[in-house]
C-alpha cells in the first residue's frame, strides 16, 4: 500500500511525509505542483470528441483525475477543495438537439429552393417551346374565349370609368363657377338699385342650377363608385384567379411533357424510379389545373350575372339623372336619387361641431 502511494507521489513530484499526508507542504506550493502535474495529464477521448463537435470545455476547466485514465474514485480531487486556482466548475455542454433543429431547417429551405428551381426550369422550357411552336399546349377554347372577352370588357369599362371621372371633375368646376356667379349677382343686386330685379333673378337662377348640379353630382359620383368597384375589385379578383389558372396550365403541360419524354426512353431501374416520380408530380399538377379551371368557370359565370345586374341599375340611374337635370326638372332629379337610395352630403356634415366633439 505504501509502495503504491510512493509511486504516485513520485509521479506527482510532491514530497510525502511518513504518514502519507501532504499537509506539511505550504498550501500554495503544494497546489501549484498538483496543478502543474494535472496539466500534463492526457485528456479524456470522450471530452475531445465533445470539444470537436460542440466546442465544449476541455479537461483543464473541469476536475482533475490522478493517475491518468482508469483512475479510482479515491484519486479524484474535487474542484471545491482547490482554492485560488482560477478553475471553474464544469459547464453544461450545449444541447446537440439545437444543432439538429438548425440543420433540419437548413435542409428544408434547401429542398424548397431546389423544388422551385426545378419547377421554374421546366416551366421556362415549356414556355419557350410553346413560343417557338415546338411544344404542345393544352387549350380549352370555350374558357379561353370567355377569359379574353372579360379582358376586353375590363378595358372598355376602364375607359368608361375614366370618362365618367373626367365628366365629374368638369361638372364640379361648373357647379363651383355657378355658385360664385350667383353670389356675385346677389351682391350686385344689393348695391345696384336700378338693376336690382335683373341681378336678383339671375342670382336665383344660378343658385337653382347650383343646387340641381350638386344633386346631379351625387348621382354621378354614385355611378363612378359602383363602376370602380365592378372594374377594380370584382373583375380584378376574377382575373387574379385566371392568372393562377394560366400558371397551373403551364405547369401541367411542363410536367406532362416531362412524363411523355421519360415514357419514350429506356426502361431500366433508374428510369422506372424517375418515371414513378414524374407520374406522381404530373397527377398533382393535373389535379391543381382542373380545380382552378373549374374555379375560373364558376367565377366567370357569377361575374357576368353580377355585371348585368349592376350595370342595369347604374345605367338607369345615370340616364334619369342626366335627363332630369338638363330638362330643369328638379322634382324628377330628386326622385331619381330617392329611387336609388342616394343620400347627398350636406356641406360641413362630415365634420362634427365642437359641441359634438366634447
Amino acid at each position: 500500500m505504501s509502495d503504491g502511494i510512493m509511486s504516485k507521489a513520485a509521479t506527482m513530484e510532491i514530497p510525502i511525509s511518513s504518514n502519507g499526508d501532504a499537509g506539511s507542504l505550504p498550501e500554495d506550493d503544494g497546489l501549484e505542483q498538483v496543478c502543474r502535474w494535472a496539466a500534463r495529464a492526457p485528456p479524456s477521448p470522450l471530452q475531445d470528441l465533445q470539444q470537436v463537435m460542440v466546442s465544449g470545455p476541455n479537461l483543464n476547466e473541469t476536475s482533475i483525475v490522478s493517475g491518468g485514465y482508469g483512475g479510482t474514485a479515491e484519486g479524484i480531487i474535487p474542484t471545491s477543495t482547490i482554492k485560488g486556482s482560477g478553475l471553474h466548475p464544469p459547464h453544461p455542454s450545449p444541447a446537440v438537439g439545437g444543432e439538429e433543429v438548425v440543420r433540419g431547417i437548413a435542409v428544408e429551405k434547401f429542398d424548397i429552393v431546389k423544388k422551385w428551381g426545378i419547377n421554374t426550369y421546366k416551366c421556362t422550357k415549356q414556355l419557350i417551346s410553346e413560343r417557338f411552336g415546338r411544344g404542345s399546349r393544352t387549350v380549352d377554347l370555350e374558357l379561353e374565349t370567355q377569359i379574353e372577352l372579360l379582358r376586353e370588357t375590363k378595358r372598355k369599362y376602364e375607359c368608361v370609368l375614366q370618362l365618367a371621372r373626367a365628366f365629374t371633375n368638369h361638372f364640379y368646376s361648373l357647379v363651383q363657377t355657378q355658385h360664385a356667379l350667383g353670389d356675385a349677382f346677389a351682391d350686385l343686386s344689393q348695391k345696384s338699385p336700378e338693376l336690382q330685379e335683373e341681378f336678383g333673378y339671375n342670382a336665383e337662377t344660378q343658385k337653382l342650377l347650383c343646387k340641381n348640379g350638386e344633386t346631379l353630382l351625387g348621382a354621378v359620383n354614385f355611378f363612378v363608385s359602383s363602376i370602380n368597384t365592378l372594374v377594380n375589385k370584382t373583375m380584378e379578383d376574377t382575373l387574379m384567379t385566371v392568372k393562377q389558372y394560366e400558371t397551373a396550365r403551364l405547369e401541367y403541360d411542363a410536367y406532362r411533357t416531362d412524363l411523355e419524354e421519360l415514357s419514350m426512353g429506356p426502361r431500366d431501374a433508374s428510369t422506372l424510379c424517375r418515371l414513378d416520380t414524374a407520374q406522381s408530380q404530373f397527377q398533382s399538377h393535373k389535379d391543381k389545373y382542373e380545380k382552378l379551371r373549374a374555379d375560373v368557370a364558376i367565377k366567370l359565370k357569377f361575374l357576368e350575372e353580377n355585371k348585368i345586374k349592376v350595370m342595369h341599375k347604374q345605367l338607369l340611374l345615370f340616364h334619369n339623372a342626366i335627363s332630369a337635370y338638363f330638362a330643369g326638372n328638379q322634382q324628377q332629379l330628386e326622385q331619381t336619387l330617392k329611387q336609388f337610395n342616394i343620400k347627398l352630403k350636406t356641406p360641413g356634415a362630415e365634420k362634427p361641431s365642437w359641441l359634438e366633439e366634447q
